[in-house]
């Protein structure tokens, strides 16, 4: 048996309402944008997303080391662990990215042991196998004391009913609106936890591909991954998991599951528009800079990375422009001779941060902040 799904409130068709306005809104402002800006905003939500989804199972790797992991760089500060983790996450959403559009596409137990074995094969095992249900039980132990087991999955031997059943639901429209879908499938995947292992990030890389699923933006542009690794957001999603109780109730009502979701999707598609808005702000006072300078309209991507995440590497800015290995240098060291960045460390290791001469309200409009709505709060 699975949660059913539960009618929406009047204020929950409101905020779905909003949603839907919103994000139709952000699908126009992202093909209006140029290639070049949505291009970078891709692999930048993409990897905040992966950053984020691995950080509430404890691998911690800041976005921006992630975009270096993601570009081929083998010396980022991070773990060995936290490296297998980030690129395996990788693997896995490069995956859901293509299936959003897939022809004659079909839930199914191949299909989501797949993903798993993408996410887990490294870690694959006997007793922790990749890639297949799990053959024992399994506890969620409590953030607070890991000795205490917040929540004991349904019987191994129940197991594969209860993927068969979820499989149906999955590929059966029930006239429920998609984004609500996508969040009881979250929910019903994270609760029967059917693998040894990686079901939290399953459960919200199945949310993901669903959003995505439906058309109206690419799965990067539509998850709510990045919002739910946000801190105080991530101890809300614990504590609306452990609202279900200590084992596997399915009849109850989970309405409150639902509204925690519209708030995520409704917060995260203000997050992205604001994110684009200042992003091409960013970009037309860069090329407005370059140009003054003299300097190649091009650098303007480099000087892009720097203003809105801190810093760039010669792969990065090499991927970003199609340049050669000596192009990317040969600007880069102007730039950095023209005092607008300056290096640090040494041979492979190296990245370019702000330099003397970087424009100061630039960096003012990378750094200017928001303002997010609770939907539920407005008057």
């Amino acid at each position: 048996m699975l949660y059913p799904t539960p009618r929406p409130t009047s204020s929950d068709e409101r905020v779905l309402e909003e949603i839907d306005q919103m994000r139709e809104a952000l699908r126009h402002q992202v093909r209006a944008a140029p290639a070049k800006w949505t291009s970078g905003m891709r692999k930048y939500l993409t990897a905040d997303l992966v950053a984020a989804s691995n950080s509430i199972e404890g691998f911690r790797v800041s976005t921006v080391d992630v975009e270096d992991l993601f570009a081929g760089e083998r010396d980022v500060d991070v773990s060995a662990v936290d490296r297998e983790e980030t690129l395996a996450y990788q693997r896995m959403m490069t995956y859901v990215q293509t299936l959003h559009d897939a022809a004659d596409f079909r839930y199914g137990k191949g299909l989501l042991n797949g993903l798993h074995w993408m996410l887990q094969g490294h870690r694959h095992t006997p007793r922790s196998p990749a890639g297949q249900w799990r053959r024992g039980p399994v506890y969620v132990s409590d953030a607070r004391d890991p000795s205490i087991a917040a929540y004991t999955a349904p019987g191994a031997a129940d197991v594969p009913a209860l993927m068969a059943e979820l499989v149906d639901w999955l590929n059966t429209l029930d006239g429920s609106h998609p984004l609500v879908r996508a969040a009881m499938a979250h929910l019903h995947l994270v609760s029967i936890h059917p693998w040894a292992d990686g079901n939290g990030r399953l459960s919200r890389s199945l949310q993901t591909l669903m959003i995505g699923r439906e058309g109206v933006l690419a799965p990067e542009f539509s998850s709510i991954e990045a919002w739910l690794g946000r801190p105080g957001n991530t101890w809300d999603y614990y504590r609306e998991l452990a609202a279900r109780g200590a084992d596997y109730r399915p009849d109850q009502d989970v309405s409150s599951w639902v509204r925690f979701n519209l708030v995520a999707y409704h917060q995260q598609a203000q997050t992205v528009a604001k994110r684009i808005e200042r992003s091409g702000r960013v970009w037309e006072a860069l090329e407005a800079f370059v140009r003054a300078l003299g300097l190649d309209s091009r650098m303007a991507t480099a000087l892009h990375d720097v203003a809105m995440e801190g810093r760039v590497r010669r792969s990065r800015y090499e991927q970003a422009e199609a340049l050669s290995v000596q192009q990317a240098q040969r600007d880069l060291r102007d730039l950095t001779v023209a005092g607008v960045i300056e290096s640090v460390g040494r041979t492979r290791a190296r990245f370019y941060t702000v330099g003397p001469r970087f424009p100061e309200e630039v960096r003012e409009i990378a750094r200017e902040p928001f303002t997010l709505i609770d939907p539920y709060r407005q008057a």
